[in-house]
């Protein structure tokens, strides 16, 4: 039998991330192809195709409140509450320019006209402005609304028109050109409709038929007729032909609390599948086409107009954000944008997810709203999840709510929603029937087990007299459910009648009841025969029960904290569990024995399973690590921290043994097996090492240094780039070839110099290379260009100290190296150079005299140093050889004198 080898390593790819915060503005691309959402005081730009954040732009540490893109997708333009505007340029996700907003109020509302360059904002102080993009300084500024402005819109065709919905009911027109900015200084003074305009005041018009909020705001294609949506549940029509009085044309009442207003307009897909082409062709003559317009709101549904008549010409049969409960709660729509390029349609919900629609035609050939895409901008905190299906396509992940969400991690958009709990769900469990049928079972903390297939419920067991913390499915025959309750007691439910039933929901039976613990019951497993049964609970204790009767085979007793994970092995006749008590045990099902433990985490272990047919396992706990063990050596091989909070939720899948993890930060993360491809890789970096250190050998035969050390920067080999600068110190003239060496490196390559450089220059030893190469460094580039380089101004601290160190030291020897000038000066083993002339009157030489006065200057400098740094002991005895020294040559000279006479 050949030996299964062991998984060394795993990648993770972040899946599904929180990129939407509830109540923060969205905006979407001119193509449809990425959305920039606000999520809390960050703004994440993502693939609308998958939900994977393409990238993160960092804030001013406030909630962003309000969003909008340019047309050509060049520029995002972003208010926060800390009143700051930010112009962001997406092509290198800068900061372009920055500017103050509105006066002690934040942005609610953003218009942008990108002919003329202009921005309107709309505050909660009832204020209205206008911005210059490119200069960020102000251009209009319109008071008039008693409330918080909630809506803008530009005129397309008529650039000197705004329009505003505020809290008031009110919308106001406003004159753009009354109001002087140095853009129309620059325009063309002949304009005649800027003249006409200029005669206006600065607020056209008040249109004020609403009683409540208006949310939304909407032209048609011709421009001529303005529609507003309310929360006072109607749509009221516009006409804008004459500018001094707009005259109201009509109400459409919806009946519900409108929050958009789109128009759908002529010649596109969504308006010629309504089949309304030929009816309104005939009346064009006589007067201005009808608007088709959709509206959205609380109920959730999608519903589309005709303002001829205000009729409702299609209307949703149920919503896809309806949670069906008891009190049938529903969540609706918060905005609606029809996507571009007849891309269909997407809405949000109050519920934080973004739903696709795309128009198709029933068997009818009735026009039909299909959701394609279910993008969920923030998950909660993930309790459990379960991969699903025959290729474990699926992954089915249950959060705080009350709802079960089906992902396809394909696309990592949610397929297809559980709906019926009416608490949070708390535990799943997933498996293919013997009929080839995917089930789900969910428990809750409303104290019920459900079954499903697909999205519909098929069962239903009651019973339970407290929260169901835990489930589990029948391994083999796929016949039963056991599930296991905060009251403390096991169920064992029969799965018998559900091929009769078919889709019907049924009630499930009870087979067999038993008190299993004296506390909460946490996790459930069964075994791979069927046979047994195991349940870990709060009571630090885990019981083994034979099947179907809940018999009590075994209790394991041995950890100091409460049970949280279960799990039988595939091979062996034991269970691991994990216990709050941060450990990790293996027991024998025979006499309930502990063969392992396993010690690693810091914080409670939460979750457990076995990999690599039970010779692994890989764990997740409380303080965010994910583990990766060896069960026969004991040995953790890998530790990953990808997660920000506990890891509640773990899944592996038995066919690829890819596994997923998720937790408290509302992070899904998938793991994939990259031992092989990691194994590949680091040979082709030893093979691609081996080219390159020859190609470097013979780059030092050659004496081309430049060449050599850019290979040993490629190569990370510090000792070897030591080894070059040093030869080319020791050789004159080799400053061109250091200098040119440098100017071919690039930003990284400068950073890890310095870094070795750093390294260097803290050796005694080395130091005279590295100043070397910082003379070279300094020489070569200019100061600007090293000032850039990030991290270097760490780098340069390390550096100064040991420099001055260095520079102190060499002046000392300098200094004490006068001593051996002077000592062989005494001895008159050497002469200095000397003239006649220069002859003082007793023979000496003035200048031998001179330097011999200097010299004793220095002399007495570097003693007096020296003797200030040693003990008192080593000052006495060194004050009595001057003594002694004074005494000898005082009687030398003596001698000499007398001689001479």
């Amino acid at each position: 039998m050949a030996t299964t080898s062991y998984k060394k390593n795993y990648r993770c790819v972040p899946s599904l991330e929180q990129f939407y915060s509830q109540g923060s503005p969205f905006s979407v691309s001119s193509d449809g192809t990425f959305l920039a959402c606000g999520c809390d005081d960050k703004i994440k730009i993502v693939d609308s195709s998958n939900s994977s954040i393409i990238k993160t732009l960092e804030g001013d540490s406030e909630r962003v409140t309000s969003l909008t893109l340019s047309p050509d997708d060049k520029f995002l333009i972003s208010a926060s509450s800390s009143r700051l505007i930010t112009v962001w340029d997406l092509s290198t996700y800068k900061i372009l320019r920055q500017f103050k907003g509105h006066d002690g109020a934040s942005v609610r509302a953003m218009a942008y006209d990108a002919s003329r360059g202009i921005l309107a904002t709309a505050g909660e102080d009832r204020l209205v402005r206008g911005w210059d993009v490119n200069g960020g300084y102000p251009t209009h500024f319109f008071k008039g609304h008693e409330q918080v402005v909630t809506s803008l819109l530009f005129h397309p065709d008529q650039k000197y028109l705004l329009f505003s919905g505020s809290d008031d009911g009110k919308v106001r027109v406003w004159n753009l050109a009354s109001s002087k900015s140095n853009d129309d200084e620059k325009e063309d003074e002949k304009d005649p409709v800027k003249d006409l305009m200029k005669k206006f005041p600065q607020c056209i018009a008040v249109l004020d038929k609403h009683f409540s909020t208006v949310t939304s705001l909407a032209l048609s294609e011709d421009g001529l007729t303005l529609l507003s949506g309310g929360r006072d549940k109607v749509v009221n029509l516009w006409d804008l032909r004459d500018l001094r009085n707009c005259c109201f044309k009509m109400t459409v009442p919806t009946y519900e609390m409108v929050e958009t207003v789109c128009v759908i307009h002529p010649g596109t897909h969504f308006y010629s599948s309504l089949g309304l082409n030929g009816t309104s062709s005939a009346k064009k003559k006589k007067s201005s086409p009808p608007v088709i317009f959709l509206t959205v709101g609380e109920r959730g549904v999608v519903r589309i107009w005709n303002s001829e008549g205000a009729i409702c010409l299609f209307e949703q049969g149920s919503s896809d954000v309806a949670i069906s409960s008891e009190d049938e709660l529903k969540r609706g729509f918060t905005a609606a944008v029809l996507l571009p390029t007849d891309q269909g349609l997407l809405c949000l919900t109050a519920d934080q997810q973004f739903l696709f629609y795309s128009v198709t035609t029933s068997d009818e050939e009735a026009f039909c709203l299909k959701l394609s895409k279910r993008l969920v901008g923030y998950n909660e905190e993930i309790v459990d999840m379960k991969f699903l299906g025959d290729d474990e396509q699926f992954l089915a992940v249950a959060t705080n709510i009350e709802q079960v969400r089906v992902y396809d991690l394909a696309s990592m958009s949610c397929s297809y929603v559980l709906t019926g709990h009416s608490e949070i769900v708390l535990c799943l469990d997933t498996c293919i029937s013997s009929s080839g049928k995917t089930l789900v079972v969910t428990g809750s903390k409303d104290n019920s087990v459900r079954l499903w297939e697909k999205n519909s419920c098929i069962g239903v067991g009651t019973g339970h007299m407290g929260a169901v913390g835990a489930v589990a499915f029948s391994k083999k025959q796929k016949n039963f459910i056991v599930s296991g309750s905060s009251d403390r007691t096991l169920k064992v439910w029969s799965l018998d009648g559900l091929q009769d039933n078919g889709n019907e929901n049924m009630n499930l039976r009870a087979k067999a009841v038993v008190a299993a613990h004296d506390k909460d019951i946490n996790s459930l497993a069964v075994a791979p025969n069927d046979n047994l049964v195991c349940s870990g609970s709060q009571d630090r204790t885990a019981c083994v029960w034979r099947l179907p009767d809940l018999v009590s085979v075994v209790v394991l007793k041995g950890h100091k904290r409460g049970i949280w994970c279960v799990e039988f092995s595939p091979v062996d006749q034991c269970v691991i569990t994990a216990s709050g008590d941060k450990t990790i045990k293996i027991w024998a099902i025979s006499d309930g024995a502990c063969l392992k433990t396993f010690e690693g985490h810091t914080s409670s272990v939460l979750r457990v399973s076995f990999l690599t047919r039970g010779t692994q396992f890989v764990s997740s706990g409380a303080d965010g690590l994910v583990k990766l063990w060896a069960v026969k050596t004991n040995e953790c091989i890998a530790t990953y921290d990808q997660h920000e909070d506990k890891v509640w939720a773990l899944a592996v899948g038995k066919k690829t043994e890819m596994f997923a993890t998720g937790g408290g930060d509302a992070v899904v993360n998938l793991w994939h097996d990259s031992t092989v491809e990691d194994k590949e890789e680091a040979f082709r970096k030893e093979a691609k090492g081996v080219l390159k250190g020859q190609e470097l050998e013979n780059a030092l035969s050659d004496a081309n240094y430049i060449k050599a050390i850019k290979i040993a920067f490629e190569l990370r080999r510090p000792h070897k780039l030591f080894d070059l600068f040093s030869e080319l110190f020791r050789k004159k003239h080799a400053e061109d070839q250091v200098d040119k060496a440098l100017r071919s490196l690039g930003i990284d390559e400068l950073y890890q110099l310095f870094e070795y450089v750093r390294e260097w220059n803290s050796k005694p030893k080395l130091c005279s290379v590295a100043q070397f190469v910082l003379s070279r460094v300094f020489s070569t580039l200019p100061p600007k260009e090293i000032i850039e380089i990030k991290g270097i101004t760490e780098i340069l601290e390390g550096l100064i100290p040991y420099t001055q160190r260095h520079f102190t030291r060499a002046d000392r020897l300098e200094r004490n190296t006068l001593l051996l000038d002077y000592t062989l000066h005494g001895m008159s083993v050497i002469e200095p150079p000397e003239s006649n002339a220069s002859r003082l009157p007793n023979g000496e030489s003035a200048l031998q005299k001179s330097d011999e006065n200097e010299t004793k200057e220095i002399l007495g400098e570097v003693l007096n140093s020296e003797q200030a740094d040693a003990p008192t002991e080593s000052k006495q005895l060194s004050s009595g050889k001057r003594k002694a020294s004074k005494s000898k040559e005082s009687g030398k000279l003596k001698s000499r004198k007398a001689a001479h006479v």
